[in-house]
């Protein structure tokens, strides 16, 4: 089993590699971080090959944590794309050797315009890492590749400093759950984070009847509003109670005629509420939990602001 063994070894290579960058943290990581974080115009990656690949990742994650970055190729950069950096930019260059020779030669140019520069290299002392503002260092002490050529550890030591990068501006930033669900409306993980109010049936939508509706009316308004329930609220509007397809059925089999009643003598009192500000995927916890299949949205005077279904969440694609 040579090949299990090896790809046990390509593991726990590249997990030392990363262990290995907790001790090297230290005022220049911050320095980076604060770099980032008060950024006035975008944060620009570059690197080639491999590095580049990475670059462009840590730019996505950037980007999808509410910090503007792209990834700029420096040998396309060379040939005319310098014009995309500006003064107030900050650059993250990538190199492993820290001599690439298509990203030495953007380096003048950055300097020149103003733009400050991140490198995250294995030399802090190369020709990159010297000419850095900030320089994050991640050299390695073995590839994982066999003949230790392929750039492997190397590689996922830079994307996993990229990673404590990103992470780190986005604590400093104070990025909250909702700004993630804004910058990823099509995305599964969003839309667990959205908020009631975005998902429920609010309005007309909602079922509302009062204490004194007569059956009748009820009836009508869970067949119209088809949500299988309807709220039940007092005169001042408050949430009094809720009326289920259940709560109509358990009714009828220990009174069979039930037309003569009005909305208090049939509904549960004390019903499970969320607040419009509860997140969807705490919102299909609770349902989930106590078997049921709705939940009244109320706000701080315990006023009806509307009805969460269970559809609304499969609707999303989060169930």
């Amino acid at each position: 089993m040579a090949d299990l063994s090896l790809a046990r070894k390509v593991l726990e290579t590249e997990a030392a590699a990363i262990l290995a960058l907790v001790d090297r943290l230290d005022g220049a990581f911050t320095d980076a971080v604060r770099l980032v974080r008060d950024c006035r115009g975008r944060v620009i990656l570059t690197g080639m090959g491999k590095s580049g690949i990475i670059c462009r990742k840590i730019a996505a994650t950037l980007s999808s944590t509410g910090t503007p970055a792209f990834f700029l190729h420096p040998a396309e950069a060379v040939h005319g794309d310098l014009g995309v950096i500006q003064g107030d930019d900050v650059v993250i260059a990538m190199s492993y050797s820290g001599e690439t020779d298509e990203l030495t030669r953007v380096l003048e140019t950055i300097k020149r315009l103003g733009a400050r520069l991140i490198a995250i290299t294995g030399d802090v002392r190369s020709t990159l890492g010297q000419a850095a503002d900030v320089a994050l260092d991640c050299h390695v002490s073995e590839e994982a590749c066999p003949m230790n050529l392929v750039p492997t550890a190397s590689t996922t030591a830079a994307l996993a400093m990229g990673d404590a990068l990103a992470m780190a501006v986005l604590v400093d930033k104070g990025f909250r759950p909702e700004d993630f669900a804004n910058l990823h409306p099509g995305g599964k993980l969003g839309k667990r984070l959205m908020r009631a109010r975005q998902l429920m049936h609010g309005g007309d939508a909602a079922p509302i009847v009062h204490l004194d509706t007569a059956m009748r009316d009820i009836i009508y308004t869970m067949s119209s509003k088809g949500l299988g329930m309807t709220s039940v609220v007092d005169v001042d509007g408050r949430l009094a109670g809720i009326i289920t397809d259940g709560d109509l059925r358990r009714k009828m089999a220990v009174t069979p005629d039930i037309h003569g009643l009005t909305a208090r003598d049939v509904m549960t009192t004390h019903p499970i509420t969320i607040t419009p500000d509860t997140l969807a995927v705490e919102a299909l916890a609770l349902l989930e939990h106590r078997k049921i299949t709705s939940v009244v949205v109320i706000d701080g005077d315990r006023r009806v602001e509307g009805v969460l279904h269970l559809h609304d969440l499969w609707r999303t694609g989060m169930v």
